[in-house]
């Protein structure tokens, strides 16, 4: 909101037996609006925050749910899914192994909505049901050590680079 409180979002998982729980909750929003929530391969910040010179994609995205801000900007949302440690998809089509997407962000549903922070609403972002979306809102930082997101909670060192131990 312009003039107003920085808009933040607080991300708890909790681990289950056969899936995990996200709750999502974010303030100081535009009041009646709609974002999409993702878990993804990529970060565009750095673990400081700072964006990511070398950032070139999200990498493997998968779409969550949609979220909505109520009157006074706020929203709340809750999903059960495999996400930590071991969330991955693959494609043996396009030769692609299994790409484990440790970070979570949302964007903007409406790329309209974003205009008025600079955003080209005729040149959308795919995040989003209709694959038309507007950019990214807010997005997790990789840990410093490991480079990994935050959906990692055990991380391994396998020749000279950290990955997710997949066998928590």
């Amino acid at each position: 909101m312009q003039g107003g409180a920085t808009p933040t979002a607080t991300v708890t998982v909790v681990r289950g037996i056969l899936a995990d729980t996200l709750t999502i909750s974010g303030k100081n929003f535009q009041p009646n609006l709609g974002f999409d929530l993702f878990t993804i391969q990529r970060s565009e910040l750095l673990s400081n925050g700072q964006l990511d010179p070398n950032f070139t994609n999200f990498g493997q995205a998968w779409y969550q749910t949609d979220l909505q801000t109520d009157a006074y900007g706020n929203f709340t949302g809750t999903i059960q899914t495999i996400l930590l440690d071991q969330i991955f998809g693959f494609d043996p089509d396009v030769s692609l192994a299994p790409t484990q997407a440790l970070h979570v962000g949302i964007w903007f549903d409406n790329p309209s909505t974003a205009a008025a922070c600079g955003f080209n609403p005729n040149n959308p972002t795919p995040f989003n049901g209709q694959h038309k979306a507007g950019p990214n809102v807010l997005i997790s930082v990789p840990n410093g050590t490991t480079n990994l997101g935050p959906l990692c909670t055990a991380a391994l060192k396998q020749n000279g680079t950290y990955v997710c131990n997949i066998n928590q």
